[in-house]
């Protein structure tokens, strides 16, 4: 029963959001009381750490760090990360964003820590196969490129421009890159067709 309650309280946030959302509307498509819910679950936001640790564990073996150079690989994985986020019915991922952040970091450091730590020997190898400019810190272009990808997803930073996802990724993490890159990396981001549009 728990994972049944699990798997469709997830559907109901992906579906509606999270904020409006609540326990008794979660499992109505059960048939069930919340005082089944509270069984399992102290409350709504336990529920919800239970429903992001489905979801992101289903995305995280989607992610793969592949690609046919490091440059390509960084910015298929931010692209495909931002198809998650605005693919998704824009409520859930923007009330995920905006109320529970500390909840989201939580889950996603500890699911993606061992695929994020390989980002380091990436940069590294980007720096020594010359896409990468060999006077970076190679750490620091995953957290420069978190950093970008969390201000046009968790703040109004960027909303005034009204601009679509794919030219966002295009003035802040793409630029970005950009300017880390040798003309070997140049020349791969020109020709480069994302896996998200």
């Amino acid at each position: 029963m728990k994972e049944q309650i699990i798997e469709i309280s997830l559907q109901q946030f992906l579906k509606h959001g999270i904020r409006r959302m609540t326990v008794q509307k979660l499992v109505h498509p059960l048939s069930i009381s919340t005082k089944t819910v509270y069984k399992y679950f102290n409350d709504k936001e336990e529920l919800l750490k239970h429903c992001l640790v489905k979801h992101y564990s289903e995305l995280a073996t989607e992610f793969k760090l592949a690609g046919p150079n490091p440059v390509i690989t960084v910015l298929n994985l931010w692209h495909k990360a931002m198809e998650l986020d605005f693919g998704v019915n824009h409520v859930f991922y923007h009330d995920l964003n905006y109320y529970y952040p500390q909840l989201q970091d939580s889950i996603l450091q500890r699911l993606f820590k061992k695929r994020f730590s390989r980002l380091d020997q990436l940069m590294k190898e980007g720096i020594s196969n010359g896409f990468f400019r060999n006077d970076i810190v190679p750490a620091m272009i995953p957290e420069v490129t978190s950093a970008l990808y969390s201000s046009i997803t968790r703040t109004q930073q960027f909303k005034k421009y009204k601009l679509s996802p794919r030219v966002l990724m295009q003035n802040t993490i793409e630029a970005y890159l950009r300017g880390v890159c040798t003309e070997k990396g140049l020349k791969e981001l020109d020709n480069y067709s994302p896996i998200a549009k």
